[in-house]
């Protein structure tokens, strides 16, 4: 498995302290929706404290779980790539605490500080990375579930 990797302790302090500029302490009860799969992605958060569910929809009426986010994570990245819409959703799983980014506003920043725009670009990558291993394992483990119990 890789090891997580956390966006602001990822990226230099230089870096991190331009990017902290522009956040905003917020908080979501447990159970709060905090967006839609489809949705307008303009804003990511850092998760400060609790939990946050990734989630996508298998039918109209069941959603299903596919990563938990905590402390130090990152949630949401659709803020930096067109169509700029939500790929999964999310829902606070207890209560969260975190900073929050308005995408746009980080977008000009990345323009006028190119450093911090590659650093951003290549953590996010590295994170997206090792989310990818994360479930790649997991699907593996799945499969040799599957097949040592013949359903396959």
């Amino acid at each position: 498995m890789t090891k997580a990797i956390k966006l602001l302790t990822a990226l230099p302090q230089a870096q991190r302290e331009r990017l902290m500029e522009l956040a905003e302490e917020v908080s979501f009860p447990e159970d709060t929706r905090i967006f839609e799969a489809g949705g307008t992605a303009d804003r990511f958060w850092v998760i400060r404290s609790g939990a946050v569910h990734l989630d996508t929809d298998v039918t109209a009426r069941q959603r299903v779980t596919v990563a938990t986010l905590g402390a130090g994570d990152l949630l949401g990245w659709s803020w930096l790539f067109p169509p700029y819409a939500w790929d999964f959703g999310a829902v606070a799983f207890s209560n969260v605490r975190a900073y929050q980014f308005d995408g746009p506003a980080v977008l000009a920043l990345c323009v006028e500080d190119p450093l911090l725009g590659l650093s951003l670009v290549r953590t996010v990558a590295e994170i997206l990375a090792g989310r990818l291993e994360t479930t790649r394992g997991k699907l593996m483990d799945q499969y040799a579930i599957r097949r040592r119990s013949g359903l396959i």
